[in-house]
């Protein structure tokens, strides 16, 4: 900015400010510059409350299901993904998202496979178009039944 002076509307400020691109031209550009910003409330906390274990017939048996019962604070998300991670939570085993909607209250049932018995760990990430927020939990998971 070269330089500011008020007009007579003392909430408005005129500034001349100065572009340089090329070293050796220089553009003035005068004018009142106005902004708007919004505060948007965004997904404040998850919560997992609830892991269900899905029991199965033995001809179902090649995948254990669990069912994640989950619960939210803020706006209402629109997509949900999980991670499922080694059990230091450092290597991902599988990364699943899904478009949700929640109309009412933040509370989903998120149910995921597990091809084999083991302990690991679960990363439920719900979001919207302004926010994220994150729960984790660690499962363990003994061929069709968890803990």
């Amino acid at each position: 900015t070269t330089g500011a002076s008020s007009n007579s509307d003392s909430s408005t400020t005129v500034e001349a400010t100065e572009d340089n691109p090329d070293g050796g031209c220089h553009i003035y550009r005068y004018g009142y510059y106005r902004a708007e910003i919004s505060v948007v409330e965004g997904i404040l906390e998850v919560n997992i409350i609830q892991m269900t274990s899905i029991q199965m017939t033995e001809s179902q048996a090649e995948n254990s299901l669990v069912d994640f019962v989950v619960t939210c604070q803020g706006s209402l998300p629109t997509d949900v993904c999980t991670v499922v991670s080694d059990p230091t939570c450092q290597v991902s085993k599988s990364v699943v998202c899904d478009p949700i909607v929640v109309t009412d209250e933040c509370l989903l049932t998120i149910r995921r496979g597990f091809e084999e018995p083991g302990t690991y760990c679960i990363n439920i990430t719900l979001g919207d178009d302004t926010s994220q927020a994150l729960a984790s939990a660690l499962i363990s998971v003994n061929g069709g039944e968890s803990t």
